[in-house]
């Protein structure tokens, strides 16, 4: 439920900031109105809606059904090459997509040349988000193993403060049995609460990513939703659905090795498979008055932009790929660790391929 109220604040915190791009701030920059055409704008805009809301579900939905279709289990092999492709899509969003566009905005010409011309403000707001998340990563996932070995510690000492019970009331051959069968079950709840604590590092893994891709899903969506230009809107149509269903592919994989209760995978399916829409749906009713050349826009949307940035690209290297590439299954077998090399590169390149129409 904390996790759930989280998303929902950060998602009401992004929608609240983004309608402050509707006003300009002064700028003389103007818009190019050239190539608009509202009416089969507002049917391309549907068709965006739909088609990338049904890539984003079907991409999230696909890794959670290996707990019904164990072929595409989390716990097979190639499980890691679809990870390791949706690592690079989202790694090539961070660097190739959204930092660039950062990096764009608050350095536009709109915007006055002090401070925004002197300091490289999109590349501070990515370090600084990667940090910040680095530290909520470490001490969540901290605070939640602390939590489970607490109670598997106090579990095991009433297991054996029970054995030593029965020690004072039985006799030798009865109390040895009892006495291995009491540290059997210690050795149990230990081994379940090093379980439970790379379960807990998993969950904590795809709440951030979600997180992550919420603020710079709802931006590309708004982007989208503001254009009434039919030649822009087409191509940005068809890479944001490839976009959206190989990010879903990344997050749902994540969803599914955490075991979430369904009801909370159905909760973050949903959510995620909304951010985009919503993003449009804002779009289309601020278009008449949003400048996206303002000074406010501009800064809003490039701090937002970076900071998204920062987010994912952690998340891609140090939660998705340095966890895959070092762990032993993939050390171990070197026909696994080429391919899942190749998913990579292939993930990062084709979303690059991306940029040259979005």
């Amino acid at each position: 439920m904390a996790t759930f109220s989280l998303r929902v604040t950060f998602l009401l915190v992004t929608l609240f900031f983004l309608p402050l791009t509707i006003h300009s701030a002064g700028c003389d920059c103007s818009e190019d109105d050239s190539g608009r055409n509202k009416t089969e704008a507002r049917k391309l805009h549907i068709i965006a809606i739909v088609t990338i809301l049904s890539a984003s579900a079907v991409g999230c939905a696909i890794p959670a059904l290996g707990r019904w279709f164990p072929a595409i289990s989390p716990e097979k092999d190639y499980f890691f090459l679809i990870k390791a492709l949706a690592a690079g899509v989202i790694l090539a969003t961070g660097f190739i997509h959204i930092l660039p566009d950062a990096f764009d905005k608050q350095t536009s010409p709109c915007l006055p040349e002090s401070p925004w011309q002197d300091f490289p403000f999109a590349g501070f707001g990515a370090m600084v988000a990667a940090l910040s998340t680095l530290m909520i990563d470490t001490v969540a996932t901290g605070y939640f193993s602390r939590r489970h070995f607490k109670k598997a510690a106090a579990a095991v000492t009433d297991v054996e403060a029970s054995v030593e019970t029965e020690r004072e009331h039985a006799d030798h051959v009865h109390m040895h049995t009892h006495a291995s069968h009491g540290h059997a079950h210690g050795a149990s709840m230990v081994l379940n609460a090093a379980s439970n604590s790379q379960l807990i590092r998993n969950r904590v893994i795809s709440e951030v990513l979600e997180l992550g891709i919420i603020v710079h899903s709802v931006i590309i969506g708004m982007s989208l939703g503001a254009s009434e230009s039919p030649s822009t809107i087409r191509p940005l149509v068809v890479a944001l659905t490839f976009h959206q269903f190989f990010e879903g592919l990344g997050l749902g994989s994540c969803i599914a090795q955490a075991k979430f209760r369904l009801k909370s995978v159905v909760t973050m399916s949903i959510f995620f498979s909304l951010t985009t829409p919503v993003g449009i749906a804002i779009g289309i009713g601020i278009a008449s008055s949003y400048n996206e050349n303002s000074q406010t826009a501009l800064k809003v949307e490039g701090l937002l932009n970076s900071a998204s940035a920062g987010i994912l690209v952690y998340m891609s290297l140090v939660d998705l790929l340095a966890e895959d590439f070092m762990n032993p299954r993939v050390q171990n077998n070197r026909k696994l660790q080429l391919l899942i090399n190749i998913f990579l590169l292939l993930g990062a390149g084709l979303m690059s391929m991306l940029a040259k129409w979005a």
